[in-house]
């Protein structure tokens, strides 16, 4: 394998598939109604899971679980009734990033994990500084050509079965996994991405806390009062 693998700051990153699924109540941000993530680390040339999230997160009334999004996901309203409030469910996961790791998120499409995130981040403060990847620039990068970036896309480039229960959190998260491996590998045996850096230079996304007043050098749009959900 090439450089990527074996650089240390790749080695000493935890990098956290993360998704969401959520309703787009107007005039509001999304609001989140299931997210879950998976914890990878890259040991002995292999993959690692070292930890795995997943919960349903009950909306605010102004944003109830509509029809659309139950065609979409499959969730009822009846499931997310009874589910966690954000600053629960958001709370637990955010508890697992521990002050003593270095973490990246991974995402596809990672503007819309990082709207719902920062809209959220009065939960989540230590999820809400941490910075991403997204999927897509790197596919570019990695796989010039394709008729498209959406995920159904990658997964069928890459002859990964797409799950019976697709757009939903936990299953997004696998196969987006998936992705990943494949990405890395094939990044992993190109001269432009030598080092996590410059992993970050193709793909990278500045969570929106760690920004400067001014913008960042990655700047996610919309803004905070615009809703950014976009299911892929």
């Amino acid at each position: 394998m090439g450089g990527l693998t074996q650089d240390p700051a790749f080695l000493a990153t935890t990098f956290v598939v993360i998704d969401f699924e959520a309703t787009t109540p107007t005039g509001y941000p999304a609001q989140p109604i299931e997210v879950a993530a998976l914890a990878l680390r890259y040991e002995k040339s292999a993959w690692t899971v070292v930890g795995r999230s997943a919960s349903l997160i009950r909306p605010p009334a102004f944003a109830p679980v509509t029809p659309a999004v139950t065609a979409q996901t499959g969730l009822t309203p009846e499931q997310v009734k009874q589910a966690p409030d954000p600053a629960e469910a958001l709370g637990a996961l955010d508890r697992r990033f521990t002050a003593d790791k270095r973490y990246l998120l991974v995402a596809q499409h990672a503007a819309t994990e990082a709207n719902l995130i920062h809209n959220q981040r009065k939960h989540c403060p230590a999820l809400a500084r941490v910075d991403l990847l997204d999927t897509i620039p790197l596919a570019k990068h990695l796989v010039p050509g394709l008729a498209n970036y959406k995920l159904d896309t990658l997964l069928a480039h890459f002859a990964i079965t797409q799950p019976a229960d697709r757009h939903r959190a936990c299953a997004d998260v696998e196969v987006t996994a998936q992705v990943f491996f494949r990405l890395i590998s094939a990044a992993d045996e190109d001269v432009q991405l030598s080092d996590l850096a410059a992993l970050v230079k193709i793909a990278g996304r500045t969570a929106k806390c760690n920004m400067p007043t001014q913008g960042g050098l990655f700047d996610i749009q919309p803004s905070d009062g615009e809703s950014a959900y976009e299911p892929v």
